[in-house]
C-alpha cells in the first residue's frame, strides 16, 4: 500500500512538471544605473498573472499559455516598463527590464525621486505577503550609521542594546536579543557570545550589505526559532555591467580626541553574454575611542559587629544605600574589517547557480582602569567605623578598595591591551532551476562565529579606609575621609592573573524548496510550495584562568611598580570622578609570567570550568504552504513547518569546601529533544492599489540559551549557594497575531498602523530559591506565561506638495507602544511575583528624522528613542535590574559634485546619550557610561557602466 501510494504521489508530480501546452518567462529587474531591484511587480494583466522579483531581482512566470503576451513591470516611484513577449510551448523565455525613477515637474522644477533607496524599500514591504520591513543600501547611506546594528535601530518596534557607544544586540518588538533570527541571504548567524544566542550586529559594516529585511510575521518556509522576528541580511550582488565604487573617510572621537579612519571598495562586472557575474567588496574601519563609566551596586539591609563581638551582629535600619562603588576609564581601539566575493552563473533561461561568502573581522584592543570600594562585611564593622545622619541614610563606613588594571601582553597583535578577537565567516552555495513547472531551489551554507580572548591580564591591589558617601543615588561617590589613608601608592598587592578565553560556534545548513502551480480558486495566481532543511550546529567555550604569585618584593606596594595617574578633569560622567593612579599597562604587558623564578603559577579551575561547555544541537525541519489568489482583493497564505530539535550537552561539576577551597571537578553529559508544530495564516487584501490590510496568525519558537541549558552544576559549600544549569529546559514558544494597514503614497511615501499581540508560553528565568538545605540555588527554569500587546505607526514622505525649496524637505517618523505581563516568575522566597513586565520589553519607541534632499545637496538630523525596561529579574523587587531610556541625536550631510563623486559628514551622539542602569528604582544609578560625540567626514566615488 505505502508503495502504490508512493508511486501516486510521484506520479502526481511528473504530471505537474510534464508535458503542457504553456511556457515560462523569465528574467531581471534592473534600475538605469544596472543595479539589480528587488520585489518588484511583474504581471501580465490580460492573464491577471503576476509574480514579484526576488532580493536579487530574478522573477520566473511559470504556467503561461503559448502566444503573443504583454508584460508589465511596476514600482512606486518608477515608471512603468513593459515588454511583449512570445511565449512557446514548453520553452522559457528571456525577457530583463529595466526601470527609471518618475521626475514630477512641479512649477518648472525637476523633482526627482529623491528616495530611490526608499522606493525600493517600500516596494518591497508592499508586494512582500507576510509583515514586513526593509531597508535598502541607499537608505542605509542616508543615515550616519557604521555598523547595520545601527542601521537597524531605525526600524519601527526596533531598539538595540548598547556595547562601547555602537549598537550590538537587536531587540524586536519587545523581546530579548536571543529570541530573535538573523540570516545573511537566509543562512542563520551563528553567535560568537559565550553564553548566549546574540547575533553582534556591530561586527558588520554597513556598507557591506545591500538590503535588511525584517520580517514581523514569519512564513512556513522561514526558520522558526524568531519569537521576536526575523532578520535578514543581504549581500551585494553582481551588477548587470561593471561597478566599480570606493569610500575613505576620517574623523575624530571627542572623548578620546583620536582619529577615525575608514574605507571601503567595491568591484563588479558582467560578462558580455550576461551569464557569469561577479561582485568584490571590502571595508574597514579604525576607531580610537573609550568611555567614561562608574557603577553601584545598592542594599537596603545593613548589619554591624556590636562591641567587637563577631557573635553579635545587629541590624540596623537604613534607608537604601550603595555598598560597591567602581570608577571605570575604558581606552578602545576598535578595528572592523570585511571582505566579501559573490559570483553567479546562468547556463541556460532554467539553470543558474552562486555562490556568496563573507569575512568578518573585529580586533577590540581594550585597557580598562576600575577603582572598587565595597563597603566591608557587617562582621569587620565594628560600632564606631560608620555613621548615619538624622535621616536614616547611611553617610560613612570603611571599605576595601582596589586598583586594577586590565590589559594583554606586549607583541604586535595585543599591544598591551585586552584583544577581543570576533571573527564572523559565512559560505553559501545555491542553485536555481526550473523544470516546466517546477521551480527549485536549493542552498547549502557553512558558518562559524569566534571569539579568542588571549592572555587577558588584571593586576589588583589593595587597601582599606573609611569614606564619605554621598547619598546621591543619581551620581553616587565615595571619597576618603582622609586623603592620607588613600593615597595609591600605599596600595597592597592583591592578585595578578591571566586569563585565555575561546569561543566558537559553527552552523551547516542544506535545504531545499519546491515551487508548483496549484489553482483552488479561479484566479491563475495560485501555487504550492514545500521544502526540507537540515541544520547542524556545535557550539563550544574553552576558557582557563591562572593566579601568579610574584616572588619580587617590589611587587608589594603599588608604588614601588611603574604607575599612571589616569585621571580626566573632563570625565564625561562628572570630573568629581577622578579615577587615579594605576599600573601602567607597558608595566603590565611585560612581564613575563612564565619565569618561574618570579612567578608561582596556580591554575584556578574553579574560575572557568563551569563557564566551559561543549553542545550539538540539530534541527531537522519540513513545511509546507499554498499561496492563493482568492479573489482580485484578497490572498491568502497558509502553511505548516514542522521543527525536530536534538540536543547534546556537556558541561562541568564543581565543588567548594566549607573553607571556600576547590575540592573537585568532573563532567556531566545530558540530551534532550522536542518537536514543534507550529501552523501560519496569512492574509493580504489590497483595499484600492495604494491601501493594504494584513492579518498574520503565526507560531514561533525561541532555544534555550546555550549556558541555560548546559547540565553544569557548581556547589559552594562556603558561601552555601549552588549555581546549576538546566539541560530540560523547553523552548519558549509564542503564538502570534498581527493586524496591519498601509497606504502608499504615489509619490514615494508611506503611512501605516498595527496591532500585535504574542502569546508567550515557557519564558525562561533564572529562579532563586533555597533547597531543604537551606542552600541558595540559582537556576533557569520555564516561566509559566506571558503576553505582549502592542501597537506601531510609522510615517514618511517627501514633501513635494510644499511650495518652493520645502518641497525638497522629506519626513521619517515610526513610534511603538508595548505593554507586557509574566506569570510564573518566583522570588527569593518562592513565592510569585505579580509586579513585573516581560524583561528586555520596551514600553516605548520612536525614531524621526528631517531630511533635505535636492540634486546636489542632502542633510538629516536623526532621532531614536526607547523607554525603559527591566533587563534582569532579581530575587525581589529591589534587586532587579532596568535599562534605561536613551535617546539618540545624529547629523549627516552630502554633497555631490557629480553623478560619480561626492563628499559626506556625520555627527554621532550630539546628545552624548550614556547607556544607563538602574536597580529597582529610576534614581538609583547601577552603571552609567558615557562615550562622547563622533565626527566622520570622507570623499564617496561610484561609477556604473551597464551592459
Amino acid at each position: 500500500m505505502k508503495k502504490n501510494n508512493a508511486f501516486l504521489l510521484i506520479a502526481l508530480l511528473f504530471s505537474f512538471i510534464g508535458m503542457s501546452q504553456e511556457g515560462n518567462i523569465q528574467g531581471v529587474i534592473t534600475d538605469n544605473d544596472g543595479l539589480k531591484v528587488p520585489f518588484c511587480n511583474i504581471i501580465i494583466e490580460s492573464l491577471k498573472k503576476g509574480a514579484i522579483s526576488d532580493v536579487d531581482g530574478n522573477f520566473v512566470l511559470v504556467d503561461v499559455p503559448v502566444g503573443n503576451h504583454t508584460v508589465t513591470v511596476r514600482y512606486i516611484g518608477y515608471d512603468d516598463a513593459n515588454a511583449e513577449v512570445m511565449v512557446s510551448s514548453n520553452a522559457t523565455v528571456t525577457q530583463n527590464f529595466t526601470i527609471v525613477p518618475k521626475a514630477l515637474e512641479l512649477d518648472g522644477v525637476t523633482i526627482t525621486s529623491y528616495a530611490s533607496g526608499q522606493a525600493k524599500a517600500l516596494n518591497a514591504q508592499k508586494n512582500k505577503q507576510n509583515i514586513t520591513n526593509v531597508v535598502s543600501t541607499d537608505q542605509i547611506g542616508k543615515f550616519p550609521d557604521a555598523n547595520i546594528g545601527d542601521a537597524i535601530k531605525r526600524i519601527p518596534g526596533i531598539t538595540m542594546q548598547v556595547d562601547q557607544g555602537e549598537a550590538r544586540n537587536i531587540i524586536v518588538r519587545g523581546l530579548a536579543p536571543q529570541l530573535n533570527s538573523v540570516t545573511l541571504n537566509g543562512s542563520r548567524i551563528p553567535s560568537a557570545e559565550g553564553d548566549n544566542r546574540n547575533v553582534q550586529m556591530d561586527l558588520i559594516p554597513a556598507d557591506m550589505i545591500q538590503l535588511i529585511e525584517v520580517s514581523k510575521a514569519v512564513t512556513p518556509d522561514m526558520d522558526a526559532d524568531a519569537l521576536g522576528g526575523s532578520v535578514n541580511l543581504v549581500t551585494r550582488t553582481s551588477p548587470n555591467g561593471f561597478r566599480v565604487s570606493a569610500t575613505a573617510g576620517s574623523g575624530v572621537n571627542y572623548i578620546s580626541n583620536k582619529k577615525i579612519l575608514n574605507g571601503s571598495f567595491l568591484l563588479g562586472n558582467r560578462s558580455d553574454n550576461g551569464k557569469f557575474g561577479w561582485m568584490l567588496s571590502a571595508s574597514v574601519n579604525d576607531n580610537d575611542f573609550g568611555s567614561h563609566n562608574f557603577e553601584s551596586e545598592w542594599e537596603d539591609e545593613f548589619e554591624y559587629n556590636a562591641n567587637d563581638d563577631e557573635d553579635n551582629l545587629v541590624e540596623e535600619n537604613v534607608n537604601p544605600y550603595v555598598k560597591a562603588f567602581e570608577i571605570r576609564d575604558y581606552v578602545v581601539q576598535r578595528v572592523r574589517r570585511s571582505f566579501s566575493a559573490n559570483v553567479d552563473y546562468e547556463f541556460n533561461a532554467n539553470n543558474s547557480i552562486y555562490f556568496k561568502s563573507i569575512y568578518n573581522w573585529r580586533d577590540d584592543r581594550e585597557n580598562r582602569f576600575r577603582l572598587e570600594s565595597e563597603i566591608l562585611d557587617g562582621e569587620d564593622i565594628a560600632t564606631g567605623d560608620f555613621t548615619i545622619d538624622a535621616n536614616g541614610n547611611l553617610s560613612m563606613f570603611p571599605v576595601e578598595a582596589k586598583r586594577q588594571t586590565k590589559g594583554g601582553i606586549d607583541n604586535s597583535r595585543n599591544k598591551n591591551t585586552r584583544l577581543e578577537d570576533q571573527r564572523m565567516q559565512n559560505y553559501n552555495i545555491g542553485g536555481k532551476h526550473l523544470l516546466n513547472k517546477l521551480q527549485m531551489d536549493w542552498m547549502a551554507s557553512y558558518s562559524k562565529a569566534s571569539e579568542e580572548r588571549l592572555n587577558e591580564r588584571y593586576l589588583e591591589y589593595e587597601s582599606e579606609y573609611s569614606i564619605n558617601y554621598n547619598n546621591d543615588s543619581r551620581f553616587p561617590l565615595f571619597t576618603p575621609v582622609n586623603a592620607n589613608d588613600a593615597l595609591y601608592n600605599n596600595f597592597e598587592f592583591g592578585e595578578l592573573t591571566e586569563e585565555n578565553q575561546y569561543t566558537e560556534e559553527k552552523d551547516f545548513n542544506i535545504l531545499a524548496n519546491f515551487k508548483l502551480p496549484l489553482n483552488l480558486f479561479n484566479d491563475d495566481n495560485g501555487s504550492l510550495k514545500f521544502g526540507v532543511k537540515t541544520r547542524l550546529k556545535n557550539k563550544n567555550r574553552d576558557n582557563n584562568f591562572i593566579e601568579y604569585s610574584p616572588e619580587d618584593s617590589a611587587f608589594d606596594l603599588l608604588g614601588g611598580i611603574p604607575t599612571q595617574d589616569y585621571s580626566n578633569p573632563d570625565f564625561l560622567a562628572g570630573s568629581q570622578y577622578a579615577v587615579g593612579s594605576f599600573a601602567s599597562k607597558e608595566f603590565l604587558g611585560g612581564l613575563d609570567l612564565n619565569d618561574v623564578a618570579k612567578f608561582e603559577a596556580e591554575d584556578l579551575p574553579d574560575e572557568y570550568l563551569t563557564a566551559n561547555f561543549d553542545v550539538d544541537e540539530n534541527v531537522f525541519s519540513g513545511y509546507a504552504m499554498t499561496n492563493q489568489q482568492v479573489s482580485e482583493k484578497l490572498n491568502i497564505l497558509l502553511g505548516v513547518r514542522l521543527e525536530h530539535t536534538s540536543i547534546n550537552s556537556t558541561g562541568n561539576e564543581i565543588i567548594f569546601d566549607e573553607d571556600g577551597d576547590f575540592a573537585g571537578s568532573n563532567s556531566v553529559t545530558d540530551k534532550n529533544s522536542y518537536t514543534n508544530i507550529l501552523p501560519g495564516v496569512h492574509l493580504k487584501y489590497n483595499l484600492t492599489d495604494q491601501t493594504i490590510l494584513r492579518f498574520a496568525w503565526t507560531n514561533t519558537l525561541a532555544r534555550p540559551n546555550y549556558i541555560d541549558l548546559v547540565p553544569f552544576r557548581e556547589v559552594n559549600n562556603e558561601d552555601e549557594e549552588i549555581k546549576l544549569g538546566n539541560s530540560e529546559l523547553n523552548p519558549t514558544t509564542s503564538m502570534n497575531f498581527d493586524v496591519m494597514a498601509e497606504h502608499y503614497f504615489k509619490s514615494v511615501g508611506l503611512i501605516s498602523g498595527g496591532v500585535f499581540y504574542k502569546d508567550i508560553q515557557d519564558f525562561i528565568y533564572v529562579f532563586q530559591y533555597e533547597d531543604e538545605n537551606d542552600y541558595d540555588v540559582y537556576q533557569p527554569f520555564n516561566g509559566d506565561k506571558a503576553s505582549i500587546l502592542g501597537f506601531e505607526f510609522a510615517f514618511q514622505r517627501q514633501l513635494d506638495f510644499l511650495p518652493s525649496f520645502a518641497r525638497n524637505l522629506s519626513v521619517y517618523l515610526n513610534y511603538t507602544h508595548l505593554s507586557s505581563s509574566a506569570d510564573g516568575i518566583r522570588n527569593e522566597d518562592g513565592d510569585v511575583r505579580t509586579d513585573l513586565d516581560l524583561p528586555n520589553t520596551a514600553p516605548n519607541m520612536f525614531n524621526t528624522s528631517l531630511a533635505y534632499a535636492d540634486r546636489k545637496f542632502n542633510a538629516r538630523l536623526s532621532g531614536n528613542y526607547s523607554a525603559a525596561y527591566v533587563d534582569e529579574i532579581g530575587g525581589r523587587a529591589f534587586e532587579d535590574r532596568y535599562y534605561d531610556k536613551q535617546f539618540f541625536l545624529d547629523f549627516n550631510a552630502g554633497y555631490k559634485f557629480s553623478s560619480n563623486l561626492s563628499v559626506y559628514l556625520s555627527l554621532n551622539n550630539i546628545t552624548d546619550q550614556p547607556l544607563r542602569y538602574y536597580q529597582g528604582e529610576k534614581s538609583r544609578t547601577m552603571q552609567s557610561e558615557y562615550y562622547g560625540q563622533r565626527l566622520t567626514f570622507g570623499l564617496k566615488y561610484d561609477l556604473f557602466k551597464r551592459k
